[in-house]
């Protein structure tokens, strides 16, 4: 696997790339820049019909001992594509990455260093900061805190993309679970599992990650990304116990996916 037998990283992060050739070196570019190295990144590319696998190669090219790239011979979807990397991930950490957002420097030192010092938690997370062209537009994530199975009730207690995960967590819960049903909500379905089976998290205070996102946001509001997301409420809530009369709110991304653009619009904003 790794060129460099002397390079034993602690950190696996898991990569799934697809069409992302214009961001992915700005993606890449801020990994090497952290100021935590002991780690190495597995990127699989999910069928890609852009140069995404020639920027790609020419990380493995240059940094052997710090990329790996593997394929799927189709498009699967997220969810296949992030437990393909995790048959490669045999560090004590697994961490997150996506080919179009930067993580800030400090973000593997001190997630890891949270670890570290806690190892009653398993899951570490921080809010984010979105972008787009026009530069930072707003923060998300809700930082400094312990989430409790009630957080479920609200949606995805964690930021999936600037997570770090024990990896004996994942093994537990067999990673992913592959499902057309689960596709864009993968990480919710996979934190309702790790809390079902014992695991806890926390989220840092300050924002280590940043997303590229559309203020417009409409472009995500589909029919069957809702309709995903009731699903995983409705079987996640099953999973911990949650009491019935909040599993009303399983149906909140229903009512949302019929709400008009410019009211759906003006309270994305205003999170």
């Amino acid at each position: 696997m790794l060129k460099n037998s002397t390079f034993r990283p602690r950190i696996s992060v898991i990569m799934g790339i697809y069409n992302c050739a214009s961001t992915l070196a700005e993606a890449l570019d801020s990994l090497l820049a952290q100021t935590y190295q002991e780690f190495k990144v597995i990127m699989c590319d999910d069928g890609s019909k852009d140069s995404t696998i020639e920027v790609a190669s020419s990380y493995v090219s240059r940094y052997p001992e710090k990329f790996i790239l593997i394929r799927n011979e189709r498009n699967m979807g997220l969810n296949y594509t992030l437990n393909h990397c995790l048959k490669y991930a045999d560090t004590e950490y697994i961490a997150r990455m996506d080919g179009d957002d930067i993580s800030l420097p400090q973000r593997f030192e001190k997630e890891i260093e949270f670890l570290d010092s806690h190892p009653e938690i398993a899951i570490v997370s921080t809010p984010m900061i979105y972008f787009d062209e026009l530069g930072d537009f707003r923060v998300g994530g809700g930082g400094d805190r312990y989430p409790t199975k009630n957080d479920f009730v609200n949606g995805t207690p964690f930021c999936h993309a600037p997570c770090m995960v024990r990896r004996e967590a994942y093994e537990a819960v067999d990673g992913y679970s592959v499902d057309p049903r689960l596709l864009r909500v993968e990480d919710y379905h996979l934190w309702f599992k790790m809390y079902s089976n014992g695991y806890r998290g926390y989220i840092l205070p300050q924002p280590m990650y940043k997303m590229r996102d559309d203020r417009n946001a409409t472009i995500r509001r589909s029919w069957k990304n809702r309709r995903n997301e009731f699903h995983v409420r409705r079987i996640g809530y099953a999973m911990l116990g949650i009491p019935y009369i909040k599993r009303i709110y399983m149906f909140r991304p229903l009512i949302i996916a019929m709400l008009p653009t410019g009211i759906y619009n003006y309270f994305h904003r205003r999170k």
